[in-house]
């Protein structure tokens, strides 16, 4: 007998422990710890495609975050700071077999894909499709080009400062680009603390003599305006960033053909977690130090990664042309009915909440849509007019998350709007800004 209720006692406080161990753990997800700092759970709508928003709030933070309760979207966070194109989920879950990839054990175990090209971890499938859907587009001039890939268009910008400035100098050369500039090139080009190279901020204002940098990012991060060079000295080297030259933001009124050229499918398609980028480049020496830089920061780029990309380009350019089935959507005319409508949106939300401003683009023919259009850019360059010095204090508020103008080189009273994030979150995000007012 006291064998038995020994062991009832000792199953009955296995179950409080582990009820409290349960209990606390739920506790620690739900609620704010003042020091830890603990993340944002925001509601997700029931059967809704809503977006999984977590956030760590940073010390001093003057938002007040709300726990989810799950009850409507007042207390939710809209987080449009980062560029994450998730927009693009839609149209991706349509194209299920177009785009799985499936890769055997055994295949990419090598480091090399092809060593007698000067990128020698270039798959030739995603050489193949990146000029393909160049060709489709037309914004691209590919003949003639050494194209080398990298993981993401972060490192292959760096990789580019690697190539293109002169080594043995006396002090690094100057890096610049025309304010406002994508908020990512001065931290990456200092990063590193490079000998090499250095930023020296922007274009318009850059009058020294000697070599430098400049960095053309057209259409612009943040303000979605086409750029050409600004410099234009004898002893300057240009980067040409073209992430958006693709007709669902921005007229295609020609191929792009300069000697250094950046692209990406974190915004051409959508695929930013497959970190995925490459460069076409006129001059083989330039493609030979970009590879280089590449192979000693990550001895090559993920095999997997460059498969599954492309995999994503050859479902682009077939849906283009009706090739994978014919009751697929193009690619690109879905993402430019998408951008128009958000746009359409967005200018209808500023007009009736009087506060904003947002900037006018002049309207080109699209030699790939054949069409006439108003540039439609993946940010907004939103700014907030009259006694709203800082705009992104005054939207945190009514918990909008938004990149600071400072980031870019610019005034406070601007600030950068994510475009492509998910519809429950875009249309939260205008709904609020429709009924904005300085007097709450």
């Amino acid at each position: 007998m006291g064998k038995d209720w020994n062991s009832a006692m000792y199953w009955r406080h296995l179950l409080v422990l582990s009820l409290a161990i349960n209990i606390g753990m739920v506790a620690k997800v739900v609620l704010f710890h003042g020091d830890e700092k603990e993340v944002l759970l925001c509601p997700v709508e029931p059967g809704a495609e809503a977006a999984h928003l977590s956030r760590v709030v940073s010390e001093g933070s003057s938002l007040e975050l709300e726990v989810a309760s799950g009850v409507g979207d007042h207390g939710r966070v809209v987080d449009l700071d980062h560029g994450d194109p998730t927009m693009y989920e839609m149209f991706w879950k349509r194209m299920d077999e177009e785009t799985t990839i499936v890769i055997p054990g055994w295949q990419s175990i090598s480091y090399f894909s092809d060593p007698a090209n000067p990128c020698w971890f270039l798959e030739p499938e995603l050489a193949k499709q990146a000029v393909r859907i160049h060709q489709v587009v037309g914004n691209a001039v590919t003949e003639n080009r050494y194209m080398v890939v990298g993981t993401g268009s972060t490192q292959l910008y760096q990789a580019a400062l690697y190539a293109l400035a002169p080594h043995g100098e006396p002090g690094p050369m100057d890096v610049v680009s025309v304010a406002p500039f994508y908020s990512s090139y001065p931290l990456m080009t200092d990063f590193l603390k490079s000998g090499l190279y250095k930023w020296a901020g922007d274009a318009n204002l850059y009058d020294k003599d000697g070599p430098y940098i400049e960095l053309v990012t057209s259409p612009n991060n943040p303000d979605g305006e086409p750029r050409t060079s600004a410099v234009n000295r004898s002893q300057g080297v240009l980067i040409h960033d073209f992430a958006y030259y693709w007709p669902q933001y921005a007229p295609i009124t020609s191929a792009a053909d300069h000697d250094l050229m950046l692209f990406t499918v974190s915004k051409s398609t959508g695929h930013a977690g497959s970190r995925i980028g490459w460069a076409l480049v006129k001059d083989k020496e330039v493609a030979m130090k970009m590879t280089k830089f590449i192979e000693l920061n990550t001895i090559g780029v993920s095999k997997d990664s460059q498969l599954r990309a492309a995999k994503i380009l050859k479902a682009t350019s077939d849906s283009c042309k009706h090739m994978s089935n014919p009751k697929v959507e193009n690619f690109f005319k879905f993402s430019f009915n998408q951008m128009t409508e958000r746009w359409a949106k967005l200018r209808a939300a500023v007009r009736k909440s009087g506060l904003f401003s947002l900037p006018d683009f002049t309207s080109d023919w699209c030699t790939y849509n054949q069409q006439v259009f108003q540039p439609q850019p993946a940010f907004a360059w939103l700014k907030c007019e009259g006694e709203i010095d800082d705009c992104q204090g005054f939207l945190k508020k009514h918990k909008i998350l938004t990149r600071c103008g400072k980031h870019f080189g610019a005034s406070l009273k601007y600030v950068r709007v994510n475009m492509l994030d998910r519809d429950p979150n875009f249309n939260l995000f205008v709904e609020r800004l429709s009924t904005m007012s300085l007097i709450e």
